[in-house]
């Protein structure tokens, strides 16, 4: 039987997710998303309260019909983990992304109201455990991504999960144009997650400085560290990252893998390392730490969510 492409899975014009980005994905891109035929999904941990999640989904569903998700963190970082899941059972999301952690309550809660759930994966081995749970797509994350990234490139990713699981695969990482698409389609990808590229938008709620930085940044100053979150997270190589490098050291190594400590450490790490990322993203300041993938080559200018999406559709 043919795997479904994202467009029959959500009934949406173009195969286009607009990656869920955390501090960045708002409201307002979503919609634009939604209006151009695509699909796309805010992070939970993007809203402060339960009640503001409530409330922004409540804001999409008034203005559209068409279908968006919502991604949560379903590992033990995320304390708010229970409640913003109920939020999306109760509201009734058209789909959750799962990062950094089994889904598997996920998907059991999610399975009778019809709830779709796509699963990140990095890896052929969590991708057969989530589609032995009953994940509907797994969303490969490579290594082009911005943020929290894969090991393997794009085409060995989709390569090695095409041979091992029979669910549709999401390419998410290093998209930039039509190109790029049907590249990732043609090696058996039901559609794309496209993140960087959005975060030099107009409707994006970051700095200035953080959007130049977009601009004036190519895909050689992207680098991956360890030191922020404990994962690797790609970020633009400053000059301040450059100063506290890019790897743990020997102290949060330890921590990061103790037995006794290292569930409390990853909790610890992630918090720190996401205060850092919020900082940054909203202030200017010499020690900022912006994430972004090598797709930020690509960026010439600061444009609308919809011109954007016309680039990937168009180009």
């Amino acid at each position: 039987m043919a795997i479904k492409t994202l467009s029959q899975i959500l009934n949406i014009e173009h195969p286009i997710l607009l990656a869920p980005m955390f501090l960045v994905s708002n409201t307002e891109m979503i919609l634009s998303a939604l209006e151009m035929g695509c699909t796309g999904a805010i992070p939970a941990h993007n809203y402060r309260t339960e009640e503001d999640l409530r409330k922004a989904i409540q804001c999409i569903k008034e203005a559209s019909n068409k279908p968006f998700g919502i991604n949560l963190i379903v590992n033990r970082s995320n304390p708010k983990y229970r409640k913003q899941l109920q939020v999306l059972l109760d509201m009734q999301v058209d789909y959750i992304i799962t990062s950094l952690g089994n889904p598997k309550e996920v998907i059991k809660e999610c399975k009778p109201l019809g709830i779709k759930v796509f699963c990140d994966v990095v890896d052929v081995k969590y991708a057969r455990i989530v589609e032995d749970l009953g994940a509907d797509a797994v969303i490969a994350v490579n290594s082009q991504a911005g943020g929290h990234c894969g090991g393997f490139g794009s085409k060995q990713l989709l390569e090695n999960l095409q041979k091992e699981i029979n669910i549709p695969i999401i390419s998410a990482g290093g998209v930039t144009n039509s190109k790029d698409i049907e590249m990732a389609m043609n090696l058996g990808a039901a559609g794309v997650s496209v993140g960087t590229i959005f975060i030099a938008s107009i409707e994006s709620p970051v700095s200035e400085e953080y959007k130049a930085a977009l601009i004036r940044y190519g895909a050689k100053d992207i680098v991956k560290t360890t030191k922020l979150t404990g994962s690797p997270l790609t970020v633009i190589n400053t000059p301040y990252v450059q100063k506290i490098g890019t790897r743990s050291n020997i102290l949060e190594w330890l921590i990061n893998h103790s037995p006794q400590l290292k569930k409390y450490a990853k909790m610890l790490l992630a918090w720190r390392g996401m205060a850092k990322v919020k900082k940054s993203a909203f202030k200017a300041a010499y020690d900022n730490v912006w994430c972004a993938g090598p797709a930020i080559d690509s960026i010439r200018e600061i444009r609308p969510v919809k011109e954007i999406i016309k680039g990937l559709i168009n180009s």
